[in-house]
């Protein structure tokens, strides 16, 4: 649900007036007027640019019609192996769980990941924007095929944990590489048109994921489904790649790139990029999320729950990463890693909160509903997943549908706010409806309904904060609000998988018969168990009546903090981004 989308068009490289005016690259920060901002853009001088930026502003220029249209499908090619691969796993999670006894560690092996990947987009936007998108896009390419590799020959929960993270990082760091390219190449008005186009292989992919899914695991076995995967990936990166180096080589040819060289020796190199990339900023961030948040999921597993010793010591030490977190951004940190005056914006901290919010609501009951509705409503893999992939879906086929919207009319506060409702209403109906007795078809409209109200908020949020930079700053804000995102995902997750853990083997324990009462672990631990007693028994009407009672309160939860949505793009700048570019004409 995390991905998100960017678009396409030429912009020259080397006068900087004329390329904010074709590339459209927004507002500059702290500016209250369209006139103001359009002559802070016309006294910016290409020089300003870090590195990175400058390359693929000279890249872009020698493009030609065909090379643009090649790369545009190139890019395609890669979001759509990226969103299958991501359905395919979707669907598996809980049976892989399941396979190592620990169905209820299901949102657990993604609290890590999430934090670290949406913490490291920060990372990652100071190396496209000082080494360059090729390099960036390489870096998380390797990640994702050593994490995919890693899948494919694990052997135990706690490896496949690791790999995960690895992946997950490196495929959330791909999208965002991809996004930031294509906004490169694009002007503002058009740009979420084009962030939704460039979606769209999520359409195939949601229908075509949860089949392969199935042939995988009836067939074969999900090890086989991630070594698969890391070919394809590789298969359809490198032509990327390629395009990108001839183009880069041309640029120097024409003279529109110099290379220049920093005058570092290797080891000058290492401490200057530590430095740079605020690597102990990185570390204290995820420690501190983490430690906090993986507790909640896993302390019904420890000896003595919640008073188990490594259980309040990584409490304490996540809590005490804060503050750590704080004191050394704000007077240690020679870099620091979360640019501080950005969030003095409005528009970009209510776009970001509303990014969090949105994401804590869905992840709050999203994260075991594929498991109910296979175990609740006797749903096989490829049915289950279309229903919950129904989310998934509803955004992939509107974005482009706001984004041409936003094209026509030029407005995203407005937009975003009529997604309010929407997302409040579908969010609301989870309660009465969390029930067995429910109909699958209510089930996918509920789907639809949160979907569609999400869909405003990411495609609007993520213009918003784009709106209010240049060109410069696009990649950073961009990371910025990628990373409350995950915050937000994080928290839901924890949230989702403490209910899930403290409360549905104690609700299993109490409604089992008598003579079942031992199996309440086993049955709690794995889903192929869970599925395996027939209708009628006793066994089976108390894990429907478990799982129901546990989904209705995790509903209930993620119901509460839909109203902060309201509050969130209340404080945004009203800006028009189609006057805008008008007055930068």
């Amino acid at each position: 649900m995390e991905k998100t989308t960017v678009s396409d068009h030429v912009t020259p490289a080397n006068a900087s007036h004329d390329a904010e005016k074709t590339a459209g690259f927004g507002v500059h920060q702290g500016m209250d007027n369209p006139s103001d901002d359009k002559a802070s853009m016309s006294e910016r001088d290409s020089s300003e640019f870090q590195g990175g930026v400058q390359r693929v502003r000279a890249i872009t220029s020698a493009w030609s019609t065909k090379t643009l249209i090649l790369m545009f499908i190139l890019l395609y090619l890669v979001s759509f192996v990226d969103a299958l691969l991501g359905s395919v796993e979707g669907a598996l999670n809980p049976y892989i769980t399941s396979e190592f006894h620990k169905h209820g560690l299901l949102t657990v092996v993604s609290v890590v990941s999430t934090i670290l990947g949406g913490s490291s987009k920060l990372t990652l936007a100071k190396i496209i924007d000082i080494w360059g998108r090729i390099e960036g896009f390489l870096i998380m390419l390797a990640l994702v095929t050593i994490g995919l590799i890693m899948k494919a020959t694990c052997t135990s929960m706690e490896m496949y944990t690791a790999a995960h993270t690895l992946y997950w990082v490196g495929h959330i760091g791909l999208t965002y590489v991809v996004d930031i390219m294509l906004a490169d190449m694009t002007s503002l008005k058009n740009r979420m048109l084009m962030l939704g186009l460039n979606g769209t292989p999520g359409i195939a992919s949601v229908f075509a994921g949860p089949e392969i899914a199935t042939l995988f695991y009836t067939n074969l076995d999900f090890h086989w489904a991630f070594g698969s995967f890391a070919i394809m990936q590789v298969g359809v990166c490198i032509p990327v790649v390629a395009v990108m180096l001839f183009m880069q080589r041309r640029a120097k040819k024409s003279g529109a790139l110099e290379k220049t060289r920093s005058g570092r020796v290797w080891w000058q190199s290492i401490t200057h990029y530590l430095i740079e990339f605020d690597v102990i900023g990185i570390i204290l961030i995820t420690a501190a999320f983490s430690l906090i948040l993986i507790p909640f999921s896993i302390a019904s597993y420890g000896p003595k729950g919640w008073a188990t010793g490594y259980i309040i010591a990584m409490e304490v030490l996540g809590v005490a990463c804060v503050p750590a977190f704080y004191i050394w951004e704000r007077y240690c940190s020679p870099v620091q890693f979360l640019p501080w005056k950005y969030l003095k914006n409005p528009t970009i901290i209510g776009s970001c909160m509303l990014y969090g919010v949105m994401f804590l609501s869905c992840f709050t009951w999203n994260g075991y509903f594929g498991s109910y509705l296979q175990v609740v409503n006797r749903l096989d893999i490829t049915t289950a997943n279309y229903v919950l992939n129904a989310f998934s879906l509803t955004s992939f086929i509107f974005s482009p549908i706001f984004g041409l919207v936003i094209s026509w009319t030029g407005d995203f506060k407005w937009t975003a706010m009529a997604g309010v409702p929407i997302f409040l209403l579908g969010t609301a109906l989870l309660v009465p409806f969390r029930a067995p007795s429910t109909h699958v078809g209510l089930l996918t409209l509920i789907q639809i309904l949160v979907g569609l109200g999400s869909c405003l908020f990411a495609v609007c949020g993520q213009l918003a904060v784009m709106a209010v930079v240049t060109h410069q700053e696009v990649a950073v804000v961009m990371a910025i609000w990628g990373l409350f995102g995950s915050i937000g995902a994080s928290v839901g997750s924890a949230i989702a998988g403490g209910m899930w853990n403290n409360i549905l083997e104690k609700e299993l324990y109490e409604r089992l018969p008598q003579e079942s009462k031992h199996l309440a672990a086993s049955i709690f631990s794995s889903l192929v168990t869970q599925m395996s007693y027939a209708d009628g028994t006793a066994e089976r009407d108390a894990i429907v009546g478990a799982y129901a009672d546990v989904q209705r309160k995790m509903a209930i939860v993620g119901v509460c903090f839909v109203p902060l949505c309201i509050l969130c793009t209340w404080f945004w700048r009203n800006v028009n981004v189609k006057k805008l570019e008008k007055e930068q004409t």
